[in-house]
């Protein structure tokens, strides 16, 4: 039972620093999308898990929705991700959803290697595109059914595009600096 109620402050704790955090000119209300709002509502109820709420807001924090600065020197944050990963959530496959995948925008250094996740109850693919929107053979992975994961490793900087040939609607973008 302690570690169940752990489990559940520790993120609270996390998310509510990160609230309070925040002057109210950065971030307010009507800037916060409705489904972060959902889903800290469904985390609080135990219908998302942790990994997708705090997928959640690592997409704010990367798309400038949710502002943070470093500790008093306000110097630059380097990045140490060696490996990183998108989540295809449940719910991917139906073209009316609001699932897409979590990050929409990885930026990762160079040298990571990038799991995807499938995480909904269809499978999915993951093809990279070329500057034309047609796939390319950078990396592609098989179908991947629920649960299943692909891994490629970016060693070069760019921007990769890729999508589900299964379910064209879904597409993502990986940043490599």
């Amino acid at each position: 039972m302690r570690y169940k109620t752990l489990k559940i402050s520790i993120p609270t704790v996390i998310f509510s620093i990160i609230l309070v955090s925040f002057s109210p000119n950065i971030a307010n209300a009507e800037s916060v999308p409705e489904w972060v709002k959902n889903n800290a509502l469904w985390y609080g109820q135990g219908v998302v898990s942790e990994t997708e709420f705090l997928n959640a807001i690592k997409f704010l924090i990367n798309e400038g929705v949710i502002v943070l600065e470093a500790a008093e020197e306000k110097e630059e944050v380097v990045s140490t991700i060696i490996d990183a990963t998108i989540l295809i959530p449940n719910g991917n496959f139906d073209v009316s959803s609001s699932g897409f995948y979590l990050p929409l925008n990885l930026e990762i250094p160079r040298g990571t290697t990038v799991t995807w996740a499938n995480e909904d109850s269809v499978p999915h693919n993951i093809q990279s595109l070329d500057e034309s929107e047609k796939i390319s053979d950078v990396f592609n992975s098989p179908p991947l059914n629920t649960g299943d994961r692909f891994e490629f490793k970016f060693e070069e900087s760019g921007v990769y595009n890729y999508y589900c040939s299964f379910h064209p609607w879904r597409v993502g973008t990986v940043t490599v600096k």
